[in-house]
Parts: C-alpha cells; sequence; structure tokens
C-alpha cells in the first residue's frame, strides 16, 4: 500500500532542527529497503527526509526533498544518491497543511551490480545496454531479463529486488549465459577459517578469541562479515556461535545462527532445498551446513558455516588489502569490535581452573595426523591448523566433536586451494562424515548445541557463565517465587538433562501438575497456590505454611534406573508481629499496607455509628459518652476460601498506665456488657462494638490497640467460641489460649460530654520465607 509521505503538522512529530527519529515500531519499506531510522534536515534550499543517515549533498542515502514555493510543493524522490522521481503536492484547502502519499512499493535498480559486457570489460554508456537499465524504478512483479548482458533483474513483493548477472571474474556470451573471463593476471585466492576460538587469517597467522564478543572477519566497501563468540563449557574460552553479513548499506543483515536457522533482517528465511538470492546474495543450505555466495565489483566471498566453524574463500584484486581479522589476526581486537553486535561487558575476560585431566601430549599426537596421509598431498600449510588444534584441545580438551572439526576445516581448505580430494582421512582420524546433527535444534540463549547425547545425538548443553551461578549454590534452579496468594519455581532446562532428568516425567504432589518448558529460555516453571496441586499447608505459632514437592516418576518396583527427584518448594505467611500505629479517631480510613517478599496484603481499621457500617466517623464527627460506636478491621487480598483473619484481642490506654481489655482471644471482655463481637474469624474482616468511654483519672484521648492473627480454614475453626465459665478461648490445635486479662480500671460512662480516643493497630506483616 502507499505509504504516507507527509502526515499533518503535529499529528506525529514537530520539527525544528536537525533530528532522528526511531521507527523501529513500525519500519517502514521504501523501494525494497526496510528502514527503522527517520533523519530529518534542513538545507537553505529544502526539508529532507533521509532514511540510511543525515542528508548530505552527492551521498547515497534514501531521500525526499521538499522544494518551495507556498501555493505547492516539488518533492523530490532520491535513491542511492540519484534524482529519480518528483512529486508535486499541493496544500489542502483551508488549513495549509502538507498532505501526500507516494507509492514505495517498487524496487530501484542502481547498477551496483554490473556486468561485463561481450569482451569481458565494463561497458560504457556507449556500448554496454545494461547501463540503460539502471536508475529506474520497477513496479512490484516486474521482471527484466538482459541475455545481451546476462542481467535479470526480478522486483519481488516479499524479497525485494532480485539481481542475477556475471561475476566479476566472468563474462557475458551474449546469450544469457556466463562463462569465466581468460584471466589476465593469477587473481588472489585465500581461505580464511574460524573453528572454535581460533582464527586462522589468510596469512596462515593464528589468533584465540578468549572473550564473548562479536569481532569482523571481514571489511571491504558493501560487505562486511562478522563472527559472534559465546562461551561452552569454560568461562575463559569463546566459542564461535553465528556470522552476520552486513550488505552494504547498514541495515541489511543476513544473520547465519547455529542449528541452521538463516535470517534476513531478523525474519527467518524458509529454504526449500534450492538456493535463494536476496539483495545481489545467494543464500543454499544443504545437511552439512549454509554456504552463502557474494560477489561485489573486486571481490567474491563464499562463506560456509555449519555451527561450529566458518571458512571464507576469497577471491579477487581486493583480497591482499581486506580488513578484519581475516585480513591480519594481529590487529586490536577493540577496534574490530562492531558495538551495534556486542553486547555490553562481552569483553570482560574470566578464568578456569586448569583441566587436570586433559592429556596434552596426547591433544597434541591427535593433531599432528594432519602431517600424514592423505594430508600429505595437500599443499595448503598444516601448521597453522596444528597450532590452532592442539593449544585448543590442551586447554578446552577433546570435547563437543572439536578435533574432528579442525581435520574437517582443514581438509576443506586443501579442497578450496587445489582441489584435492583426500580420501579415507575420516576413517584414519576415527571422525563421522559431517552430517550437521545440529542444524534444525534449537537451543536457548544460555545453551548450545553438542552432538553428546546418547548414541552421539545432539542436545542443548549449559553455557559455563550461566549454569556457575546455579552450580555454586549446588541448585538446580532458582528460589520460590511467593506472589500473592500462589507460588511458582523454576528449574534450568540443561541443567536436569545434565543430571539424566526428564522434566516431562517430574509433577508436584498432585501428577496431574506438571512443569511448563518456556520455549525461548528453556526454563521448566511449576505453578501451584494454596489450595491446588496437592499443596500442604502447616501452621505453627509464627507461619502460616503453603508446602509443595516436585518429585520424579512413580516407582513401584523394588528397583528403579532412572534418577530419583524431590526438591520442596514453600511460601509463608507470618502471624502478625506487635507493631502499634497511633492515629486519631477524627482522620481518615486507616490503611497499612503489609510487604515482604512478593505477597501483599492492604488491612484497614474503620469507626463507624451505625451498625449498617455506612455512617463512617470523620474528623468532624463529635462522639458523645455512652454513644455505641463500630470498628471493623478488614484485609484486602488475602486468598479468603483459605486464610482468614481473626481478631485476637482489642485493649484501650490512656496513653500512660491505665489499660482496660475490650477483646480477649477473639471475644468480648465478660465483665463490660456492652462490648459486642459482631463477626470474627469468618470472613476477611471483623467487627465489634462498645458505647463510648473515657478514663476516671484520665482527661486525655484513649487509644485503641488491636492484636490480629491468621486463621488456616482447612485444619482449624477459625471462629472464637465462649466457655460455661463464660472464658473465651480461641479454638486451635497448634496454639494454646492465654489466661484472660482484665484491667482494674472502670471506664467513665455518662450521658453527658463528649469523647474521643485514637485507635492503635498491630499490625499484619506477611513474610514470604523459603523453607
Amino acid at each position: 500500500p502507499p505509504a504516507p509521505l507527509f502526515v499533518p503538522a503535529g499529528a506525529q512529530q514537530t520539527f525544528s532542527s536537525s533530528s532522528q527519529l526511531d521507527i523501529s515500531a513500525c519500519p517502514i519499506t521504501f523501494y525494497g529497503k526496510t528502514y527503522r531510522q527517520f533523519y530529518v534536515n534542513f538545507t537553505s534550499e529544502s526539508f529532507v527526509v533521509c532514511l540510511g543517515g543525515f542528508y548530505s549533498p552527492g551521498g547515497p542515502q534514501d531521500c525526499l526533498l521538499v522544494t518551495p514555493p507556498d501555493s505547492q510543493r516539488a518533492v523530490d524522490v532520491q535513491l542511492s544518491g540519484t534524482r529519480v522521481r518528483t512529486v508535486t503536492v499541493t496544500n489542502t484547502p483551508g488549513d495549509k497543511q502538507i498532505r501526500g502519499y507516494l507509492d514505495t512499493s517498487g524496487c530501484f535498480y542502481s547498477g551496483g551490480t554490473r556486468p561485463s559486457g561481450p569482451s569481458g570489460t565494463a561497458g560504457s554508456a556507449g556500448n554496454d545496454s545494461s547501463l540503460l537499465l539502471t536508475g529506474v524504478i520497477y513496479s512490484p512483479g516486474s521482471q527484466v531479463n538482459s541475455p545481451e548482458t546476462c542481467l535479470f533483474l526480478n522486483c519481488s513483493e516479499d524479497l525485494g529486488l532480485q539481481v542475477s548477472a556475471c561475476g566479476p571474474l566472468e563474462r557475458c556470451q551474449g546469450n544469457g549465459s556466463c562463462i569465466e573471463a581468460p584471466p589476465q593476471t593469477p587473481m588472489p585466492r585465500r581461505t580464511c577459517t574460524v573453528v572454535g576460538p581460533a582464527v586462522l587469517d589468510v596469512h596462515g597467522q593464528m589468533r584465540l578469541v578468549e572473550d564473548r564478543c562479536s569481532y569482523a572477519l571481514l571489511s571491504a566497501p558493501d560487505l562486511q562479515i562478522v563472527a559472534t563468540f559465546q562461551e561452552r563449557r569454560r568461562k575463559d574460552v569463546g566459542f564461535l556461535d553465528g556470522v552476520i553479513l552486513q550488505l552494504g548499506r547498514s541495515d541489511v543483515h543476513v544473520s547465519l545462527d547455529p542449528g541452521g536457522r538463516i535470517r534476513l533482517n531478523n525474519l527467518t528465511m524458509v529454504l526449500n532445498g534450492s538456493a535463494q538470492r536476496v539483495y545481489g546474495v545467494e543464500v543454499s543450505k544443504d545437511r552439512t551446513g549454509v554456504t552463502v555466495q557474494v560477489s561485489r565489483s573486486n571481490l567474491t566471498a563464499s562463506v560456509f558455516f555449519n555451527g561450529d566453524s566458518v571458512q571464507l574463500h576469497l577471491e579477487g584484486p581486493a583480497v591482499p588489502s581486506l580488513g578484519g581479522l581475516c585480513g591480519n589476526s594481529s590487529g586490536i581486537l577493540g577496534q574490530l569490535r562492531p558495538p551495534e553486535f556486542s553486547s555490553t561487558g562481552c569483553e570482560t575476560r574470566y578464568s578456569d581452573a586448569v583441566d587436570a585431566s586433559i592429556n596434552c601430549t596426547l591433544m597434541a599426537e591427535r593433531c599432528n595426523v594432519l602431517k600424514g596421509a592423505p594430508f600429505s598431498s595437500c599443499d595448503t600449510d598444516p601448521e597453522p591448523f596444528i597450532t590452532a588444534c592442539r593449544d585448543v584441545l590442551c586447554k578446552y580438551g577433546d570435547l563437543d566433536g572439536l578435533r574432528c572439526q579442525f581435520l574437517e576445516v582443514y581438509a576443506r581448505a586443501c579442497s578450496l586451494s587445489s582441489g584435492a580430494a583426500l580420501e579415507g582421512l575420516r576413517s584414519r582420524a576415527e571422525c563421522s562424515p559431517p552430517m550437521g546433527l545440529c542444524q534444525d535444534r534449537t537451543c536457548g540463549p544460555n545453551e548450545f548445541c553438542s552432538e553428546t547425547g546418547p548414541a552421539g545425538q545432539p542436545r542443548c548443553l549449559c553455557r559455563a557463565l550461566f549454569a556457575s551461578e546455579y552450580l555454586e549454590r549446588n541448585t538446580l534452579g532458582g528460589s520460590t517465587v511467593c506472589r500473592q496468594n500462589s507460588a511458582s519455581l523454576s528449574l534450568v532446562g540443561c541443567l536436569l538433562e545434565d543430571k539424566g532428568i526428564d522434566y516431562t516425567q517430574l509433577h508436584l504432589n498432585d501428577p496431574a501438575c506438571k512443569g511448563q518448558m518456556n520455549e525461548q529460555t528453556r526454563m521448566v516453571t511449576f505453578s501451584f497456590n494454596s489450595s491446588s496441586c496437592g499443596t500442604e499447608v502447616l501452621t505453627n505459632s509464627s507461619h502460616v505454611i503453603f508446602k509443595n514437592t516436585i518429585r520424579g516418576q512413580n516407582v513401584s518396583s523394588d528397583v528403579t534406573r532412572y534418577t530419583q527427584f524431590h526438591m520442596d518448594s514453600s511460601c509463608a505467611q507470618t502471624q502478625p508481629d506487635v507493631q502499634t500505629v497511633a492515629f486519631s479517631v477524627r482522620g481518615s480510613t486507616v490503611v497499612q499496607l503489609a510487604t515482604s517478599g512478593s505477597w501483599n496484603y492492604t488491612l484497614t481499621l474503620e469507626a463507624f455509628t451505625d451498625a449498617g457500617l455506612s455512617q463512617a466517623v470523620q474528623s468532624s464527627t463529635e462522639l458523645q459518652l455512652n454513644q455505641r460506636i463500630w470498628v471493623e478491621l478488614r484485609t484486602h487480598g488475602l486468598e479468603e476460601t483459605t486464610v482468614v483473619m481473626v481478631m485476637d484481642s482489642c485493649w484501650a490506654t490512656d496513653n500512660g498506665t491505665s489499660i482496660y481489655e475490650l477483646i480477649h482471644n477473639g471475644c468480648a471482655n465478660p465483665a463490660d456488657r456492652t462490648v459486642q463481637v459482631e463477626r470474627n474469624g469468618q470472613t476477611a474482616s471483623s467487627v465489634f462494638s462498645f458505647k463510648m468511654f473515657s478514663f476516671s483519672e484520665s482527661s486525655g484521648d484513649v487509644d485503641l490497640t488491636c492484636r490480629l492473627k491468621l486463621c488456616f480454614r482447612r485444619e482449624e475453626s477459625c471462629s472464637p467460641y465462649s466457655t460455661s465459665a463464660n472464658i473465651s478461648s480461641f479454638r486451635t490445635q497448634r496454639e494454646p489460649s492465654s489466661p484472660p486479662f482484665y484491667s482494674p480500671m472502670r471506664p467513665l460512662r455518662g450521658a453527658q460530654g463528649h469523647a474521643s480516643f485514637r485507635r492503635r493497630l498491630i499490625s499484619m506483616t506477611t513474610t514470604i520465607t523459603k523453607v
């Protein structure tokens, strides 16, 4: 659909100076290229919107240049630095706001891939008909086929412009076919190899990468190839983890990921057995790995990546002057680290203890097989490969197929340089044929794939830095996460696999409650609440504890060949601590938020002048002596079907030494018949009432203090009851009643005078602990 050229001023953003606008949330496709940034410039002649960087005269950006006059504006469309189209936009009558739409769904061919003429040299404007096809916008679905120049153009709605032409070392025969051009001088041809942490540049020099950053392997005009590194079993060894090809413009990326996944600008490509061509790059995939062919005016690069190693076969005049680690592996790493592909802190280096089980002499012998038959027929120097193999295996060990990978990359280098076929190399080295067993196997961001499972099958292993956090605590996962009335515990999938534990066989007390695997993070999470999955509820004098257990499969026989698993998980709410909060009755409702861990609930205490609890005591309310008031204590956030709040005791003081008890062990003081418990231990609130009073020997305010408790419905009857002796007790199997206590002070009641009191609340605090 047409893309909006301009929007009404102020509808999105107003610009008064050069600005950069992030549109990554809604990227724009502009003539076959996708952009995520706007760059706005003001020049002396125009207002400019560019999509590949700020405007500069003669620059290669894609831009819209808006010029006066007042009544209508001419908008010039510039693609790759060439003005290709002019659109006239007229002011909308009345509001003088510029509005216009420009169809940008086509493709633009700038001639960046220019085939050679029949003579084998680059054609000129006078004799090369391919130049007539350059600087042209093509509509979606259109195709151009020029047999005379061997140029084929296809404007695809999904993949943008696809260009096929003869390579820099070929010439067109004039009938649509290309043949190799007779070389006037030998073209430089080199191979660069990365396997594990070792980089072998085009000059045969070797360097080991010891961190987890990304580094430019090759830097050339319109092409940058970047290798990303991550640790595996050791924290002090970085392994090749992926390859990124940056094509021309900085916003066109082809990413080769572990598992054989290929992404074009973060969109996964699906290859159906045949090669695909995107942005002038040919991509193919087979059972051994992924191959990308890139041709530029003075360089042809073939990139092969199998998840463990990458080899670049480079040809063309530009080879001797290439930048990056492949051009010079002894360069300064910090200058070869593209910040857009490296995470913060990736350059931090870690140390690991030396693995005493590694026999370095034996590792060297295994690597030295590159000197003998059948490798002796290869004209590629084996010494850099042997040195890299020996150094890496002596530090890391012969794990994850490393030794065979060094043999494979050397054999491939021999084949690329001289076409030598090394028969019998795998049987002599006891290596299996390359099958790409980790292809199409997706591991999490903290895992890597290794062919170390039963019968050599691939599986995902934990990366060392990630696993160390759990191994140092001797655990397979994190702590229990307690949320409001629920809990969860996550286990690390790759750590479970290391222990030989199948997460699908684990469950909570209720066998139907199994863990859920997050396919992105590869974490296995078990969730439960106080009334599900067989949760056990335990109470004591200080806590109400919700406990569940992650268990392995049930064993019905006397023997088992599976790893047994048992892990407890619990959350606890503490009984109320004695903390006093004083406040005036002539204020608003008292609200206290009890917070600890992740379980929160709110406790309120409010006074009313009516039994319906509709007339709250306000700051202006005058209370009379002997006037009945109702007090409500309420919790918000508790799971009422399981846990309720119980008012244990309330007493009044004169903020001094006088104490008068109103509620004891959940029941009214039998010595004061004005005190009535309306509701207690049944819901999330408790209500009692009494007649207003003051202390005989004090003229100050009366303070009201209450102590609260939590009660679990399943085990206990939470409603208090009275004995025949009219002494209240709180029915519980775990905490005996405390003896009654009555203050000798007597309240003064009367029909005259006013009364005021302050309320004190013993806060109910929830503490989450892992038991």
